[in-house]
């Protein structure tokens, strides 16, 4: 990344500012130069290289989350119904990244799409009668959508010990389990992606990247522009420079650009962070016997990032077994943050949403507090339910990233925390921010589209639009009606990606 390190000096003025070098700004600086290549672009970076915090390999679970397996996107309804509208949602908007992926390796603007993207078969896994009813009753209605057409459901030991030996190992014949599985799936290093898009925006792009360099303050100017005050890390200097428009999508530290825009959207919004741990197992012994991404039901008063799941992780090449999440709770936004994020975090504003967030969910404190207190030979006992002969030498703990649940107003209760992503604009459409956690770096080509769609709608479906299909086929149309162009967009992203399923 040459161009990053030489050009220290960003120039007074640019069109467009991303803020922050992880999977989001790369995909929204990939897309407004592929527009309009002619657009003065720049990305400020606080870290020495892209994708550092959230994006960064462990620093998520690498699920490119598509709905097959993840049963919070899958309620059963008070009539005993299973609405899989939002998981529907998920999994088109994965199909989505797929295309641009694919778009960008069949421009050979990024090479090798193993090095970030593999095969990796998503399952859920029920235990007991009652959830064993539940996962039926999913399958049911999940296959009747085209988006997960081919899921198998089994009961049976025989089939289950085919799918997942090294969960079935030594359990009693007599015990009742359920299980999906969805030969689609993909593990995703999502760290890789993202520093691959960023070598062809530093080497084959006008894009200017800054690392090292942080954006501490945006103002609003009388001409409609942003005065975005940017400090050199290297050199403890700092500047001002003018953009017509600014994205924010620094992780965590998102939350307080926003607010020190003075924008009336981001009144109310506050932060409550999560971080957590894995279980990781390199043991090739273990790995051999499992080769899918497994999830399970969330415990009670968990929220919905720590449904436990145990996965198969391909990174630089090298495989390994992930167990987790496992809860934490720091102050700090980002990883690499500050532990007075969080307090510095509370204003006027937004302190009743906060309140009314913490004093609503006072259950799921509790619940992390239990979480951080736990020893690794209490979170090995957890892993047993899944493998009952775990030995606690063959796993070590690893720091995950930090997230930051979004608080938001509510009339009822002061505030809500919501478990998601949301995507916040301006009534100008000049500045825009990304909010929240999962499923996140999975669908960030929808996300950064939803930029666009509020922002510059008129280019996007005016001068952009054929650009825009040739990046992303099925765009404007939808896939859950369509199983011919759900087959046709995924054979696509098979030979594109080099998927083997």
């Amino acid at each position: 990344m040459r161009k990053a390190i030489v050009n220290r000096t960003p120039k007074p003025n640019y069109d467009i500012v991303l803020i922050g070098g992880g999977i989001m700004s790369a995909t929204l600086a990939t897309l407004l130069h592929e527009f309009d290549p002619n657009l003065n672009i720049a990305i400020f970076e606080r870290l020495g290289r892209f994708a550092k915090e959230s994006t960064a390999a462990w620093n998520n679970a690498g699920t490119g989350h598509s709905a097959f397996c993840e049963l919070n996107y899958t309620p059963e309804k008070e009539d005993g119904t299973i609405d899989i509208v939002k998981a529907e949602n998920i999994a088109e908007q994965f199909e989505i990244s797929k295309q641009f992926w694919s778009y960008l390796v069949d421009k050979k603007y990024i090479q090798n799409p193993q090095e970030f993207i593999n095969s990796c078969a998503h399952m859920s896994l029920v235990f007991g009668e009652k959830d064993a009813e539940y996962l039926r009753k999913r399958h049911t209605a999940m296959t009747e959508s085209p988006l997960f057409s081919g899921m198998e459901f089994s009961t049976d030991h025989h089939q289950l010990r085919e799918w997942i030996p090294l969960v079935m190992s030594k359990r009693n014949d007599s015990e009742i389990l359920a299980a999906t599985k969805m030969d689609l799936g993909t593990d995703v290093n999502f760290g890789a992606l993202t520093r691959k898009m960023g070598r062809h925006l530093v080497e084959d792009s006008h894009v200017e990247v800054f690392l090292y360099h942080e954006v501490k303050d945006i103002d609003p100017r009388e001409d409609g522009k942003w005065e975005i005050t940017v400090k050199d890390r290297i050199n403890n200097h700092k500047q001002e420079i003018v953009a017509d428009f600014v994205f924010i999508g620094a992780g965590g530290y998102a939350l307080p650009l926003l607010e020190s825009s003075d924008i009336k959207e981001s009144e109310g919004y506050g932060g409550f962070p999560v971080s957590g741990e894995w279980l990781v197992s390199y043991n090739q012994d273990l790995v051999e016997k499992h080769h899918a991404k497994v999830y399970t039901q969330a415990t009670v008063d968990a929220p919905p990032m720590s449904v436990p799941h145990l996965d198969l992780r391909i990174i630089d090449g090298k495989k390994a077994l992930l167990f987790g999440p496992f809860a934490g709770f720091s102050t700090k936004f980002l990883k690499e943050g500050s532990y007075l994020d969080l307090p510095e975090s509370i204003n006027t504003k937004n302190i009743r949403s906060l309140f009314g967030a913490w004093w609503h969910n006072i259950p799921l404190t509790k619940y992390l507090i239990q979480q951080v207190a736990m020893t690794k030979a209490q979170r090995i006992q957890h892993l047993r339910e899944f493998i009952k002969d775990a030995k606690e030498e063959d796993w070590e703990l690893k720091v995950a990233g930090q997230r930051v649940q979004i608080i938001k107003k509510d009339e009822k209760y002061g505030g809500k925390l919501e478990f998601g992503t949301e995507v916040v604009v301006n009534q100008r459409g000049t500045i825009a921010s990304l909010l929240g956690a999962s499923p996140g770096a999975s669908t960030a080509v929808f996300a950064m589209l939803t930029v666009l769609e509020k922002c510059f709608p008129d280019k996007l479906h005016g001068e952009w639009k054929n650009k825009l299909l040739e990046m992303i086929p099925s765009y404007g149309q939808k896939l859950s009606d369509n199983a011919e162009l759900t087959n046709q967009i995924r054979a696509y992203s098979k030979e594109k990606l080099k998927l083997k399923y």
